[in-house]
């Protein structure tokens, strides 16, 4: 009698032989779904992770008035990015919920790369899924698709040259864009050992979990659902998952 069921996906190591990274999203909470357990990770190894938020997530409690929501918000995202060894996060604070992509968030996103001159980028799944029909957000693909437009735009001084003042200067030296669990990826990073840390960074989101109404949401089973599909394909219990867009020719 034959198996006829799939095999898991079977995922490649995350190189880890960089030191800094800059992890962009659109809204606070977007890294914590899997993607801070990487980060308490990398930062226990010692390498530096920027957090860049582009909105404040201000439309994202229905019970909340953006004008009160985007600094609770804020403070939430501080407090998570902290569990997980991250001290410097930065909200560009443009609208919530109306992100477009084109050259406006390109020149912002760029400036970001500028200053912290990293060697990864990060962001979370932009394709137009997460898998199957379950529509992605419509912030998450405009960040996305314009965060890997802005790590090129960053290194060239006749984009942008505005932002070349006060000693600022073009950072071409970004290697990659890793884009946390999408349904592309094709690597994977063990968070086994940082599991728990990863659910103590989702949990400093109280107001806005809260605010979703989710009757009997469990913070742990959940992530446990989305970093055990990556760790059977590593092999290891619990793993985050990224699609790799190399930079650069050949």
């Amino acid at each position: 009698m034959t198996d006829d069921r799939p095999a898991p996906p079977s995922f490649e190591p995350l190189p880890e032989d960089w030191e800094t990274a800059l992890f962009v999203v659109a809204h606070p909470d977007d890294i914590e779904y899997g993607g801070a357990a990487a980060v308490a990770r990398w930062t226990g190894q010692g390498k530096r992770i920027v957090y860049c938020m582009v909105t404040s997530g201000e439309a994202g409690i229905d019970g909340v008035h953006p004008a009160e929501s985007g600094s609770l918000r804020e403070g939430e995202e501080i407090a998570s990015a902290r569990v997980v060894g991250v001290d410097e996060v930065e909200f560009l604070r443009l609208p919530d919920g109306v992100l477009e992509y084109g050259v406006e968030l390109r020149r912002a996103i760029a400036a970001v790369v500028r200053k912290h001159r990293p060697d990864i980028a990060m962001t979370i799944n932009f394709r137009e899924t997460f898998g199957g029909t379950n529509l992605n957000q419509a912030d998450h693909i405009a960040v996305g698709r314009a965060l890997l437009d802005a790590v090129r735009d960053a290194g060239n001084r006749w984009i942008f040259p505005e932002q070349l003042t006060d000693g600022l200067e073009p950072w071409g030296g970004v290697r990659a864009v890793w884009s946390g669990s999408s349904p592309q990826a094709t690597h994977a990073v063990d968070v086994t050992e940082t599991f728990q840390a990863g659910v103590a960074s989702l949990k400093e989101h109280k107001a806005y979990i809260d605010g979703l109404g989710w009757e009997g949401w469990d913070p742990e089973e959940f992530l446990d659902g989305i970093l055990r599909g990556g760790g059977q394909g590593l092999g290891v219990t619990h793993a985050a998952t990224f699609e790799m867009f190399p930079l650069g020719w050949g």
